[in-house]
């Protein structure tokens, strides 16, 4: 029996992770959830797993989510920053990290220094402080296995592999919703536009990230961290039809790729089951129905995020941080109304300028990461139309999860 705890257990992959758990009561026991503010589907996972820590974002949220499961349950409530902590470091075998932002950095890491196996959905840990999270889990003995479709395809085909004989990464993109969109259109689009993805169904930030392919660029970021590589390794393709996740050149010229429907149920419980395999009740992949398979070049100049993100590898450790943090206030102001797509690029663009002018700084520890995350906030916060920046800013990363 593997206890896991989820971070995250109320958003897209936390309710998912949870799916798969219920479909195998003789493997899984959950011992504590993490979530924010949706105590109502919270309360219905505690009745359905019956943890015995749980976490929500504020005093009021406990109080509503102790009023909704009335008595007779053994279970305690935190709230908060510090109940994020308690949640990710009770006992466990494995701690999915699901949460969204770079808010999942202390919690991820706090497990990670409890020397807990991670299954990692939440990008922006490695995106902020790969080098410091690489050096925590190395030191513990902990092992990072990664949740996205992307880097789970990388580190499927990587399995038994030698890293010697490994000549380049080839993450693919869907190009989401504007990919065949001019420049104009996509300036003028709707947010409904902007959150139609033509295949994963994930939440409005990701969604978001997929629209401006920043979610990309993060994820080379999270790649070169993940597997310790080159920068200059690891390429992007764009695959409409999501099919091929990603793909390993080899020094001999064999590339391996990983297909598959397009379907986070599987990347998640290869993180659950690794190195196992559960049997899904899941379409099976049908090459003749499929029948083609295309791919393209990113357009560097309509979709300038990519760009942005092998920019911030080469400023140094903590230009990602820094990225990351505008990406996040740029894109929550979007969601708000308060910019146009093509403005998510430009201020965080803005932001990389500012922070390298300033000269930028290394990755020694979570202070450092604190005072990069909280410069791309700020900075871009100052530089938004009709106001303030979102409420979150003020806290920085460690402030409250968006779950």
């Amino acid at each position: 029996m593997k206890t896991l705890v989820v971070l995250g257990s109320t958003g897209s992959i936390g309710v998912q992770t949870l799916e798969i758990i219920s479909m195998f009561p003789d493997r899984y026991e959950v011992a504590s959830l993490a979530a924010g503010r949706n105590v109502e589907l919270l309360a219905d996972q505690v009745r359905m797993f019956r943890p015995g820590l749980v976490s929500v974002g504020d005093d009021e949220s406990a109080k509503k989510l102790r009023s909704l499961l009335g008595e007779g349950l053994d279970l305690s409530i935190v709230v908060g920053a510090s109940g994020l902590l308690d949640v990710a470091t009770v006992e466990a075998d494995l701690v999915v990290a699901g949460l969204v932002g770079a808010v999942g950095l202390e919690p991820t890491l706090a497990a990670l220094q409890k020397g807990r196996n991670v299954a990692l959905a939440n990008k922006e840990v490695m995106v902020t402080a790969g080098a410091l999270v690489q050096r925590v889990a190395s030191e513990r003995g902990a092992q990072i296995i990664p949740v996205d479709s992307e880097h789970s395809a990388i580190f499927q085909v990587l399995s038994g592999q030698r890293s010697q004989d490994v000549k380049r990464l080839i993450l693919t993109a869907s190009g989401g919703p504007f990919r065949t969109w001019s420049s104009g259109e996509i300036s003028n689009a709707s947010l409904k536009e902007a959150l139609n993805h033509p295949n994963w169904d994930m939440g409005p930030k990701i969604t978001i990230d997929s629209a401006t392919l920043m979610n990309k660029g993060l994820e080379v970021i999270e790649a070169r961290w993940l597997f310790d590589t080159n920068p200059d390794y690891v390429d992007v393709v764009v695959h409409p039809e999501s099919i091929v996740h990603s793909l390993v050149e080899f020094v001999d010229g064999s590339v391996i790729a990983q297909l598959g429907l397009p379907d986070m149920k599987v990347p998640i419980s290869v993180a659950l089951s690794f190195p196992e395999r559960l049997e899904l009740d899941l379409p099976s992949l049908d090459l003749t129905e499929t029948a083609a398979l295309h791919f393209e070049r990113p357009d560097g100049e309509r979709f300038p995020s990519l760009g942005l993100a092998y920019r911030a590898l080469a400023s140094g450790e903590a230009a990602p941080a820094v990225l990351n943090a505008a990406n996040e206030e740029s894109v929550a102001a979007f969601l708000q109304g308060k910019v146009s797509i093509p403005d998510i690029p430009r201020l965080n663009e803005c932001a990389l300028n500012e922070w390298e002018r300033r000269g930028g700084g290394g990755l020694r520890d979570l202070r450092d990461v604190r005072e990069a995350d909280l410069f791309g906030r700020r900075f871009v916060s100052e530089l938004i139309p009709g106001g303030s920046a979102p409420e979150r800013t003020k806290d920085g990363m460690f402030g409250e999860a968006d779950l």
